[in-house]
């Protein structure tokens, strides 16, 4: 796997470049702002860019835009976005159109490595990993009546389904059997109207409708 580093702060640029090569991915490439990173992408191809959401210079949503553009130019690079606080917003921007190979996670997570590179490496291989704080606010935040309809239950199933979780995932996590755990994924489905289809992702659409993007991006 090879992965270029934006963020602005010399201390974590290094320290996740370190990290991830103690971890055997390679770093090509570790940059402060947005444009050296489309650079950066541009010369080195990764498969994955590890980007902080605030960059020089205001410091507001720089990565962010940085990275919407490297997703349009470059879409077979994956794209996990650091931020120190839950922006929602940023979340929904990041989520909108194509899914595949996007993360969205605080900066304190980096330091449960396990965690952290399980995250690198799903997203780099095209799933999802939203971070457990912002997906929390979300579930908050944004309701709908389809998803009144959920069980508790299906609700924390759909939350894991957000954070990127795999079947077996959520059964650990809910110590539940995978087989209940299907059960529960196919009653989401039905509940929210999500049909079979040839192109889209049944995963991926519940946990669109759980964020409302759809809705909220039109």
């Amino acid at each position: 796997m090879r992965v270029v580093i934006a963020e602005d702060s010399v201390l974590l640029r290094e320290g996740l470049a370190r990290l991830l090569q103690t971890a055997g991915i390679d770093v090509v490439g570790t940059v402060g702002d947005g444009d050296a990173l489309l650079r950066c992408a541009e010369q080195h191809r990764p498969d994955l860019a590890v980007i902080d959401v605030r960059m020089p210079p205001d410091h507001t949503d720089e990565g962010l835009r940085a990275a919407l553009v490297l997703r349009r130019q470059f879409p077979d690079t994956a794209i996990l976005m650091l931020s120190q606080y839950v922006e929602e917003r940023y979340a929904v921007d990041l989520l909108t159109g194509e899914t595949s190979g996007v993360g969205y996670l605080l900066k304190d997570r980096v330091a449960d490595v396990p965690e952290f590179l399980d995250a690198v490496h799903r997203v780099a291989a095209g799933g999802t990993a939203l971070d457990s704080e912002v997906v929390s606010q979300l579930l908050v935040r944004r309701r709908s009546d389809s998803l009144d309809r959920l069980t508790a239950r299906e609700r924390e199933v759909l939350a894991l389904m957000a954070e990127g979780r795999s079947n077996a995932g959520i059964a650990q996590a809910l110590v539940l059997s995978e087989s209940a755990v299907a059960k529960h994924i196919n009653s989401i489905f039905t509940k929210l109207d999500i049909t079979p289809t040839d192109s889209d992702n049944r995963r991926v659409l519940a946990v669109l409708q759980f964020l409302q993007v759809r809705e909220d991006t039109r």
